[in-house]
């Protein structure tokens, strides 16, 4: 037996006015108590209940503070600023459910609103969860942390929830085709294998949606900076939200295509970069600086993470340190003479110019074939796979972040089955 993690999906059901109003107040009692939390600094869980105490809040909300401050105060995030748009955590006490299926609406969710008050609001689940849900109402399955948010004036409930499930008989180390995934910026996502002649083979690079991304940032900074000196804070803001809501459907997009070619070969593998200090080793110059620290690494790092969990597909991380400087073919370092080209240093080597991201790719998942690999669950301060995406719905560094899932993490959702 093995553990499976999975986002469960909830849209709440035209709660009346009276639980419209304390699910706002909920919010806005959390977002208060997040902004103070976490502009006092707090690096500790005691630190953040010195704060969060106060708020009119239940202590599942409380305690979920409690856990994630330190996350973005630098433990794990080390986020630079906050946006106001993060969805409600409860900790996995929190919810409660009931399920009715003779009713036209078959389940209902009790919500925690402050100590001694709760809400019992209907939801409609994800009818491809159906299995999950009726696993957690057995006590089959886990139900962990639950995220709470409203999207275009409807309210929606994610779930984390963990179950066991009947392991799959594991391919040998020679039998899995190991995909390696570059993350960047030209092309916003690159994937590559090794087929059994150990001969690269079928690369895909999501370039044109790298520019569409590159586009969307460059207008976001322009718009955004000249709305702002104009005195326009609130039209700075919409204006923002809309750009970035464009780059979060292009980052799901994109990582839904990424885990479907996974499943389009036998036994794979997804092997990324471990992007756990790639924001403290950037040093390319103030302006490149600002743009890779703002760029969506960890966002689409979380959301293939998790939708490939949910697809039953194996990640792995390895070392990032040198996988775009040196030549899959022969090992020696080489040179970008333009940014979609490497060139290696080797005369004697065939590869002699090569596309650089798929370079890259090839040499993420060689060195995970080498041995070279960081396994998260070998790592205390990592989450399982699929569990959360937590860093993205934190770490806002230049514009508000969708949620998710997510993961990121976050998990926003324009729709009730949306991804």
């Amino acid at each position: 037996m093995g553990e499976l993690t999975k986002t469960l999906e909830l849209k709440l059901v035209d709660p009346n006015a009276h639980k419209r109003q304390k699910l706002c107040e909920t919010r806005e009692a959390y977002q208060r108590a997040l902004q103070a939390a976490f502009a006092a600094g707090c690096n500790t869980q005691s630190a953040a209940n010195d704060v969060v105490v106060e708020y009119d809040l239940s202590g599942y909300a409380k305690n979920a503070l409690k856990k994630y401050v330190p996350q973005l105060c630098g433990n794990s995030y080390d986020a630079d600023e906050l946006h106001d748009d993060h969805p409600v955590r409860f900790t996995n006490e929190g919810l409660q459910l009931d399920h009715q299926p003779q009713n036209a609406i078959e389940w209902y969710v009790k919500i925690p609103h402050h100590e001694d008050y709760h809400l019992w609001i209907p939801a409609r689940a994800n009818p491809d969860q159906r299995e999950w849900l009726e696993a957690v109402y057995a006590d089959d399955a886990e139900m962990g942390e639950s995220r709470l948010f409203e999207r275009d004036g409807t309210w929606y409930l994610h779930i984390t929830v963990t179950r066991d499930v009947e392991d799959q008989s594991e391919a040998s180390a020679d039998e899995r085709t190991l995909i390696g995934v570059d993350i960047g910026e030209a092309s916003l996502v690159t994937v590559c294998h090794r087929d059994e002649r150990e001969s690269p083979v079928r690369p895909r690079l999501w370039a044109d949606d790298g520019k569409a991304v590159r586009r969307l940032r460059k207008t976001y900074f322009t718009a955004t900076r000249r709305l702002q000196q104009r005195g326009s804070e609130r039209i700075a803001d919409s204006f923002g939200d809309a750009l970035w809501d464009q780059i979060d459907d292009v980052f799901h997009r994109v990582t839904r295509e990424v885990v479907a070619y996974a499943e389009s070969v036998e036994n794979p593998v997804l092997v990324l970069e471990d992007l756990t200090d790639i924001r403290e080793n950037m040093d390319y110059g103030e302006y490149m600086n600002r743009r890779l620290h703002g760029w969506g690494f960890a966002k689409i790092h979380a959301q293939i993470r998790y939708k490939a969990a949910e697809k039953g597909i194996p990640v792995e991380t390895v070392n990032p340190r040198n996988t775009s400087k040196a030549c899959h073919a022969c090992g020696e370092h080489g040179s970008r003479p333009r940014q979609a080209t490497f060139r290696c240093s080797n005369d004697g080597c065939w590869v002699g110019e090569y596309q650089a991201d798929v370079n890259g790719a090839i040499n993420i998942a060689d060195r995970y074939r080498s041995g070279e690999s960081h396994r998260r669950s070998d790592r205390a301060s990592r989450q399982k796979a699929g569990d959360d995406d937590s860093a993205t719905d934190g770490a806002s560094l230049t514009g508000p972040q969708d949620s998710h899932a997510d993961a990121e993490t976050q998990q926003t959702t324009r729709g009730t089955y949306a991804s």
